[in-house]
């Protein structure tokens, strides 16, 4: 799901960029108030894990890749922004060091996978695990389909941002400029790959840790957040 430099506009990664600024500032604040100094190197932990799986890579048609993420199970056990803070860490230092994920493209890159993602998938499992009791495996299924479905909709929010650059940047002739490929063909090629299987991946990763974490840490579902 990265997003490599060459394939938005500038004026694309602008607007991205400039649209995560306030997000990056509020998720700073929130975790400020809400993160004791016992959490921190959960944070820190949480950041690494999601770099570590979103090194395995599988390149998509249409010039991105496919992989897990890990950002909706952060989420369930710190929080969304929380959540947001890791997975900008990850993403930043991928594109800085590894050139995974283009460097102009750090915004779109962001708000997909370290906001879209995590917030989405972490609004589905508090809907579905509502007020279980924190050993219940409905809190194991709701994690599950909110990875599921957190992933599907930042895949398709990157199949958007694609599919949208050779309606905006042509040349006159109607070449495209940028990502070459329309909504009709970004968007299934974004979506089907993560519906079909980097979905799953994330639904067994973050079902199996949440299963784990019930039974040996479990004060990570106990209060308000989880």
């Amino acid at each position: 799901m990265h997003i490599p430099d060459g394939y938005l506009s500038p004026a694309t990664c602008g607007v991205f960029g400039a649209v995560m600024i306030p997000i990056w500032a509020t998720a700073s604040k929130v975790v400020k108030k809400t993160l004791s100094v016992r959490q921190v190197p959960y944070l820190a932990i949480g950041a690494a894990f999601s770099f570590v799986i979103m090194m395995f890579n599988v390149p998509i048609p249409g010039g991105s890749t496919g992989h897990a993420v890990g950002g909706v199970l952060v989420a369930i056990l710190l929080g969304p922004w929380a959540a947001c803070i890791a997975i900008t860490v990850a993403l930043v230092i991928q594109a800085l060091l590894f050139g995974d994920g283009g460097i102009t493209a750090i915004g779109a890159n962001c708000f997909n996978m370290a906001f879209v993602l995590p917030f989405v998938g972490y609004y589905v499992y508090k809907f579905i695990s509502s007020d279980s009791p924190v050993g219940s495996k409905r809190r194991i299924i709701a994690a599950g389909v909110g990875a599921y479905i957190g992933i599907c909709a930042a895949a398709l929010s990157a199949g958007i941002e694609f599919g949208i650059q050779p309606l905006l940047y042509h040349t006159a002739n109607g070449q495209a400029l940028y990502a070459p490929y329309g909504l009709n063909v970004a968007i299934p090629a974004m979506v089907s790959v993560h519906l079909l299987v980097f979905g799953w991946v994330e639904v067994i990763v973050t079902a199996l840790v949440v299963k784990y974490l019930q039974k040996e840490n479990s004060v990570f579902f106990e209060g308000g957040r989880s």
